[in-house]
C-alpha cells in the first residue's frame, strides 16, 4: 500500500473530508482496543511504535533500543508480527534461512541483531522468547496491539510528516487520535526534525518526554554512492525520503522508482529496473528493508543503503529504559 497523497496535505482535501466519519470509527475502535488490558509476562515489555499508518523509522528504532538494552547487558529478544509472512506459529527467524516470504521483511533486520521471533499472537511469540532465555522483550510495531501488557511504549513521529491532515485511516494517517494514544506511550520520538505542527499538536495533548533522533545511512556505503548517478527505487511507507537521502549524501538520483510498502518484486520487475539503469549508466540502488526481500543473487547486481537511528541524546533514553525495568522487576 502507497499513503495517498490527501493524507499529507495539512487542510484536509474534501476526499478527506468525506471519509471523516469513517475515520473516526476507525480511531474509536483502535482507541478502544488500545485500552483493553494486555497479558502480563514474566519479564519487561519495551514497545516501539508510532500514531500513524506508515514508516517512521520504527524497525532502525527498534534496534537501536536493542542496542542500548544489550549495552545494560539485557539478553533482549524481539516481537514481531512479520508482515505478510509470519503464520500461525511461532517462528525464531533466522536471517540465513528464512526469507522475507516466510517471516517478513523486518524480523529479518531484527534478528541480525538478537533473537526474533514472528507469530500472528504475539502472547504465543512471548512465550517462547521467554523460555529461550530472554530478560527483555522489544515489540515491534505493537502500540496499538492490546495482546501485551507494556513497560514502556515508545511513540515515533516523522518530522516531516508529522500527524498529516489530522484524520484517521481511511481519511487520514493517523490510527486514532493522538489524544486518545498518548495515555498508552510513555516518551515520543521525534525522527529528522520537529515540524511546528507537530509540536503543537503533541503539546495540546501530553507533557510525556519528548526525544529526538535522526535517520542516518552507512557512512561506508554512502561513500560509495556519493557523485554516483543512481537509479533508485522504493518499496517502503515513503519512498519519497529514501530518494531524498540518497541526494543529501551526495548521489544524483536521475530514475527513482517508487512501489507500494513491503511490495514483493518479480523478476521480471527487477529485471526492467535493471535493464534501464544499465542503459542509461546508472548504478542500481535500494533500501536495505527492500534487498531482504530480494532473491540472493540480486545482492552483488543492487547496491543497498543501510541505516541506523541514532538519538541526540542516548543517555536520556538509557536512563528511561533503565528506570522502567527497574520500576517493573521491583513490582513483581
Amino acid at each position: 500500500m502507497r499513503a495517498p497523497a490527501f493524507w499529507a496535505r495539512r487542510k484536509p482535501s474534501l476526499v478527506a473530508r468525506s471519509l471523516a466519519p469513517l475515520g473516526a470509527l476507525y480511531g474509536a475502535v483502535t482507541a478502544w482496543r488500545m485500552a483493553r488490558t494486555g497479558l502480563p509476562v514474566a519479564v519487561p515489555v519495551v514497545c516501539i511504535g508510532n500514531f500513524v499508518a506508515g514508516g517512521a523509522g520504527k524497525t532502525p528504532a527498534a534496534i537501536a533500543i536493542g542496542r542500548l538494552l544489550r549495552e545494560m547487558g539485557e539478553r533482549v529478544a524481539f516481537l514481531s508480527r512479520g508482515y505478510g509472512g509470519a503464520g500461525a506459529h511461532v517462528t525464531a527467524v533466522d536471517p540465513h534461512v528464512h526469507r522475507a516470504e516466510e517471516v517478513g521483511d523486518e524480523p529479518l533486520l531484527l534478528a541480525r541483531l538478537a533473537p526474533c521471533f514472528t507469530a500472528r499472537d504475539k502472547r504465543l511469540a512471548a512465550q517462547a522468547a521467554i523460555a529461550a532465555g530472554a530478560s527483555v522483550l522489544v515489540l515491534d510495531d505493537g502500540l496499538q496491539s492490546p495482546a501485551l501488557a507494556k513497560d514502556f511504549s515508545f511513540a515515533l513521529v516523522d518530522g516531516g510528516a508529522g500527524f498529516g491532515n489530522g484524520l484517521c485511516l481511511p481519511a487520514g494517517p493517523l490510527r486514532a487520535q493522538p489524544a486518545a494514544q498518548m495515555p498508552h506511550v510513555s516518551a515520543t520520538i521525534f525522527v529528522d526534525g520537529v515540524s511546528d505542527a507537530s509540536v503543537k499538536a503533541y503539546e495540546a495533548v501530553s507533557a510525556k518526554p519528548i526525544l529526538n533522533a535522526r535517520i542516518e545511512p552507512d557512512p561506508f556505503v554512502a561513500a560509495q554512492l556519493r557523485n554516483q548517478n543512481v537509479l533508485a527505487f522504493a518499496g517502503i511507507a515513503r519512498p519519497g525520503k529514501f530518494f531524498a537521502t540518497l541526494e543529501a549524501l551526495g548521489a544524483h538520483v536521475t530514475v527513482a522508482r517508487g512501489f507500494g510498502d513491503h511490495h514483493r518484486y518479480s523478476s521480471t520487475q527487477l529485471e526492467a529496473l535493471l535493464t534501464e539503469a544499465a542503459s542509461l549508466g546508472l548504478t542500481p540502488v535500494t533500501t536495505e528493508k527492500d534487498m531482504v526481500r530480494l532473491k540472493p543473487a540480486y545482492a552483488g547486481r543492487i547496491a543497498a543503503l543501510p541505516v541506523v537511528l541514532r538519538f541526540d541524546e542516548p543517555r536520556q533514553v538509557a536512563a528511561l529504559l533503565a528506570e522502567a525495568l527497574a520500576r517493573r522487576r521491583a513490582a513483581r
